[in-house]
């Protein structure tokens, strides 16, 4: 049956024999991973024997630099079938990685390894994506300054440039080579941690969630198979990069677990141009296609002549994932991507749950799918809507927090080293129930519909931030001693970020300070974390013991000003017409 795992007696497990070996037995000479490379038409195509071999090879050469079962390990690089082997390579010899996506700045990869207490890096020396060269080895080199835990950095080649290479740097490829292809899978508990993933919370540290062997595996199989409706033989292609929980469920573990063919896309969606994604489905005859709703807003831009240069007809189910999706962009991807002919699901689910927890399918046979709603909770998953007093609202077309009523295979067990944070992020605001963090609305029928963040975290074209994290790293400008960010309606990212900044004094350099806290956001999260507007005021809006009061800020920006609500609580409610007459200032100014 799908999911069914390979148990070593008493309980024990191990994920890479789930993911390889038991297929090797079987089909050794089944396709495992297409690797879409940045360019088109240069894919590689990896079986389950030859992936086994580079995951062995790479375990021994680990296990030869003194990495052990419990020892954790970064993985800092860009999608490919090493980077897969890399993290079932940790699998197999009991080592516990933690993936960084390849995009993230030095600092804040310095920040995971120190946190989680990595003992090495695995990396590639150069990355390539949308024809660009992304300097991959430099950047661990920057972060590894201040890693005194770092013994190793395991350096693999995806370009032909040299890269310097110290001391402690390890050629991964020659080490490979000459080592042996039987590496003898690590016995493991299923409860033993298989990987780490740092998430944003809404205080500027982000966290390490952790998940575990068989309960973790089991999760993302069976909601592989079931919400995709995976058939053997099926191309499954999520688009996802490994760094994110989509990439290590739908690219990695579900999909190898049930012995998929699963794509490994390295490129973007507009490279060479916006056909990119449809052209790759023609030349790999894609049957199940999962990606993000920040990108299909995108595409929608460009027009359907993209899309209609190709042929989908290989295409039976769509799904999306990352934020809710609109229904403009529903629609759009449902008929002109999708023919009107394939299941579209919206899945919900986090970094913490593991899997997909609420969506459209699994489902009696050709019942309903309402746009742009996640609609029905997976196997074992008990959704609750809660009140501002903590209590259960039952009936129909309601809405509250959405929260999960009864534990499930997926979900994590703890933050890295906090677990006492673990308990007070998501069982403490409801006692006796998982809190998502999310808002939802349960339709007459009964299905539900996620609207969004509750807290002070935004999604900015998939990627969850914390907006402490934007203003940390622009506090450190010595001119800026105060700034409150606040997310807003975007076109194609979903939301971006806009930053209210106080300044030092008033100088006649505000551009040029703008510039520098743009710079300084890149350089300590990442590029995508940049705001998109910077705004200057002369205070912010707090109430008296000092809060900022952000909800007035984002009805600022949201033209809701003539709404604003109870502002008694500020300290002085005279900050919000100051706040108004500089926005519209602005506005002016912009559109000009």
């Amino acid at each position: 049956p799908a999911g069914s795992a390979r148990w070593f007696l008493g309980g024990r497990l191990n994920v890479s024999v789930n993911c390889l070996d038991q297929h090797v037995e079987k089909s050794p000479n089944r396709v495992a991973l297409i690797w879409e490379r940045d360019e088109p038409g240069t894919a590689v195509h990896v079986t389950y024997r030859e992936l086994l071999d580079l995951t062995c090879r790479l375990a021994n050469t680990l296990k030869k630099y003194g990495i052990q079962k419990g020892d954790r390990v970064a993985i800092y690089m860009s999608v490919s079938p090493l980077s897969v082997a890399a993290m079932l390579a940790c699998a197999r010899i009991g080592a516990v990685h933690t993936v960084v996506f390849a995009g993230f700045s030095a600092e804040s990869l310095a920040g995971r390894i120190m946190d989680s207490g990595c003992k090495a890096v695995i990396t590639y020396n150069q990355g390539v994506r949308g024809g660009r060269i992304t300097e991959l080895k430099a950047t661990v080199d920057e972060a590894v300054k201040n890693c005194p835990s770092i013994k190793h950095v395991f350096v693999a080649q995806r370009t032909d440039n040299k890269v310097k290479m110290g001391d402690h740097d390890i050629p991964l490829e020659e080490e490979m080579t000459k080592a042996d292809s039987v590496c003898t899978p690590e016995s493991m508990d299923s409860e033993d941690t298989l990987f780490m993933l740092y998430t944003s919370g809404s205080t500027g540290k982000p966290k390490g969630i952790v998940h575990t062997q068989a309960g973790y595996l089991l999760y993302s199989a069976l909601t592989h198979k079931y919400v995709f409706d995976y058939q053997q033989g099926d191309v499954f292609g999520c688009v996802a990069d490994i760094g994110w929980i989509t990439g290590h469920s739908y690219v990695v573990y579900g999909p190898l677990c049930n012995g998929a063919t699963s794509v490994l896309f390295e490129s973007t969606p507009v490279y060479p141009d916006p056909g990119r994604y449809w052209e790759v489905v023609q030349r790999l005859k894609i049957n199940q296609f999962y990606g993000a709703p920040t990108a299909i807003r995108l595409l929608l831009n460009y027009g359907e002549e993209w899309v209609k240069k190709y042929d989908r007809s290989s295409l039976k189910v769509l799904g999306s994932v990352g934020e809710p999706i609109n229904k403009e962009a529903w629609q759009w991807f449902y008929q002109v991507v999708g023919e009107g002919r394939c299941a579209l699901v919206d899945t919900w689910w986090q970094t913490e749950t593991g899997g997909i927890c609420i969506a459209p399918r699994p489902s009696e046979e050709r019942a309903e799918i309402i746009p742009a709603m996640a609609m029905r909770p997976f196997f074992g998953i008990v959704p609750v809507l809660m009140d501002e007093n903590g209590e259960v609202i039952e009936g129909n077309d309601v809405s509250g927090a959405l929260c999960i009523a009864q534990p499930w295979p997926g979900m994590a067990r703890t933050i890295h080293g906090d677990h006492q944070r673990f308990i007070d992020a998501y069982f403490k605001a409801y006692p006796g129930y998982y809190f998502t963090g999310d808002g939802a609305y349960r339709s007459q029928q009964g299905y539900y519909q996620i609207t969004g963040r509750m807290d002070d975290i935004i999604n900015i074209s998939g990627h969850r931030l914390g907006t402490a994290e934007i203003e940390d790293a622009m506090a450190d400008h010595p001119e800026v001693p105060e700034t409150a960010v606040v997310g807003y309606p975007h076109k194609i990212k979903g939301e971006g970020a806009f930053a209210f900044i106080v300044l030092k004094e008033q100088t006649a350099c505000v551009d040029h300070i703008k510039e520098e806290l743009k710079t300084i956001v890149a350089s300590k999260i990442a590029k995508y974390a940049v705001p998109d507007h910077i705004l200057v005021v002369k205070r912010l809006p707090k109430t008296r013991s000092g809060k900022i009061m952000r909800r007035l800020l984002r009805k600022v920006i949201t033209e809701q000003s003539s709404n604003m609500g109870d502002v008694t609580t500020l300290d002085d409610p005279s900050v919000v017409k100051e706040i108004l007459d500089a926005y519209q200032k602005y506005k002016e100014k912009s559109s000009s």
